[in-house]
């Protein structure tokens, strides 16, 4: 359990930061979870006229019974009888310990979801940090490759009420308190109430770097280009390799209009992260504007 518990943190993680790294910046924009564009993502940001808002209200709520029984159909008839086995273990016994054997059940017919479901259940019977924090990544980290609109919204909801668990139980952790005030912005698209837990971490720490990186993104989203430009400037004066800032940076002076100091950066950030693939992407991105 551990060895697979570590690979999926690690997987987790890699995602969360694909998350508020690459986003919408790059090139046209792309359809949301909704079928729309992301054009609402650029109507609100750090104070933005739509900030209040919540898109996700819109999608239909996913039928998790309706789910259960869909995956429950796709199973060997060994392995329908081993989940209904491990369900009502779970259900009788109530206990972390079982909620995770099932869990794994489901993790290993790569039906992850449902794995997750029942991390969460096993997590917040344990009641830890580290337990109900593991359960909010993997949620995001689906999130992350998952397109049908109910099943992101779904994933959203659960991964911001296992980060809300997390900081009951520590409020001190601003890694936390950022990870769900990104599940807010990217995930619900309820932009206000990302924006003012990031706030709060600036107004604590003015230089905290993941905090000040995505109110940077949330600006230029906003068009706020000077507040971005300001926030990201800050993060480079503290991390001059921070390629995260660096790209964002480019993009808000692109938004000013200063097209050769984004392009130099741009290149700068591709120098840096050594990616022929995000290379061949910027290289096309500075085309359209160059």
């Amino acid at each position: 359990m551990q060895k697979k518990q570590l690979f999926l943190i690690s997987g987790a993680i890699m995602l969360f930061i694909a998350l508020y790294f690459f986003g919408d910046m790059t090139g046209p924009k792309k359809s949301d979870s909704n079928g729309q564009t992301s054009e609402h993502q650029h109507q609100a940001g750090e104070s933005g006229p739509m900030s209040g808002m919540n898109p996700s209200a819109q999608i239909p709520d996913l039928d998790f019974t309706k789910y259960t029984n869909d995956a429950i159909s796709k199973l060997t008839d060994e392995n329908k009888i081993k989940a209904n086995n491990l369900t009502q273990a779970a259900t009788k016994s109530n206990t972390a310990v079982a909620y995770k054997d099932i869990a794994e059940f489901w993790e290993a017919q790569n039906e992850l979801n449902m794995a997750a479901n029942y991390y969460k259940k096993g997590a917040f019977l344990e009641n830890t940090e580290k337990s109900v924090t593991f359960a909010g990544n993997l949620f995001v980290a689906l999130l992350q490759k998952t397109e049908e609109a109910s099943i992101r919204k779904w994933q959203a909801v659960e991964a911001i009420s296992c980060f809300e668990k997390a900081i009951e139980i520590n409020p001190t952790n601003l890694d936390t308190k950022i990870a769900l005030a990104t599940c807010y912005t990217e995930g619900t698209g309820e932009t206000m109430k990302g924006v003012t837990l990031l706030r709060e971490i600036t107004q604590n720490d003015s230089t905290n770097i993941p905090a000040n990186i995505i109110l940077g993104k949330l600006a230029i989203q906003s068009g706020q280009f000077d507040k971005a430009k300001k926030r990201l400037e800050l993060v480079l004066s503290l991390r001059p390799d921070n390629t995260e800032a660096m790209y964002f940076l480019a993009e808000a002076y692109k938004g000013l209009g200063d097209k050769q100091k984004a392009i130099e950066l741009f290149e700068k950030c591709k120098s840096l992260v050594k990616n022929p693939d995000f290379t061949k992407e910027v290289d096309n991105y500075i085309k359209t504007f160059k």
